[in-house]
């Protein structure tokens, strides 16, 4: 296992702005049939203000033992403003690039996950990969930064008042609230270039309503991108894997029948995968 951390900062970010990289050995010695391992981007929530460790590391440990590479992104948060986190998420595709050879990484298979507000920065990536106010500041080319898919766990999508989580907006756009709403409102930005998305929410999700996933997918069945969502009739938001190593220290954060979406997720990326 090699574990680094290493700077994703591009114009505006914070001198934290960094990439935890969890990579498997992959010996070439005959041992293993597998040569190159996917990885999964994993973009934790924490409403633009903090980055969780709940939804970091613990769901990375847990796609590790699904035999891929997986990296934690601590992006910039408040006072930091959009467009300036959804850079960093490519700074990360540009250094996996980079040392893909030594680390054997398949860049064809590249998966982007968040929960909540990073479940919203996943979901920014998938929209706006390959436009030009991400691209230019990168000298990237959209070939290279395509993400094979998309992973959301109980996601901000919407701008919408009657459905936002308005924290997570007026932190990521502070003073351009009113100009910028609509643009990252992603239900409305959804095209025919976004890659496959797997979704899960909660019904009882009480701070960021399960509308946001609803209608985040009926925007996705409008362009017909493929996508999956699971609706948990309970469930508090925050959940991460919902399984008792992520269990709060009142006791909150654990949710049975929740639980079982990582072993659906796993599903989707081999089935993603093949």
């Amino acid at each position: 296992m090699i574990y680094k951390e290493i700077s994703v900062q591009v114009e505006g970010s914070a001198n934290y702005a960094r990439l935890q990289v969890y990579i498997q050995d992959t010996p070439h010695d005959g041992s293993l049939k597998i040569e190159r391992r996917p990885l999964i981007i994993i973009c934790p929530g924490g409403g633009y203000e903090r980055t969780s460790y709940r939804e970091g590391e613990p769901t990375a440990l847990h796609f590790l033992s699904q035999g891929y590479h997986a990296c934690v992104l601590r992006y910039s948060v408040a006072p930091i403003h959009f467009p300036t986190q959804v850079l960093e998420v490519g700074k990360a595709f540009q250094v996996l690039r980079e040392h893909a050879e030594e680390w054997n990484v398949d860049m064809e298979r590249i998966v982007v996950q968040g929960s909540s507000a990073g479940g919203h920065l996943a979901a920014c990536y998938g929209t706006f990969w390959n436009q030009d106010f991400l691209l230019s500041p990168l000298k990237a080319k959209a070939e290279d930064m395509r993400p094979k898919g998309i992973m959301l766990s109980y996601p901000v999508i919407t701008s919408d008042p009657a459905y936002a989580h308005m924290g997570s907006f007026k932190m990521l756009l502070g003073e351009n609230y009113e100009a910028e709403a609509k643009k990252v409102s992603i239900e409305k930005q959804v095209t025919e270039a976004m890659p496959p998305c797997f979704m899960w929410h909660t019904m009882e999700d009480q701070t960021v309503p399960v509308e946001n996933s609803l209608m985040l997918t009926a925007a996705l069945r409008k362009e017909r991108v493929p996508a999956e969502l699971h609706i948990f009739p309970e469930g508090e938001h925050g959940l991460s894997l919902a399984s008792p190593i992520v269990e709060r220290a009142s006791g909150a954060g654990v949710q049975a029948e929740c639980a079982q979406w990582a072993a659906l997720a796993d599903a989707w990326l081999r089935r993603l995968f093949r």
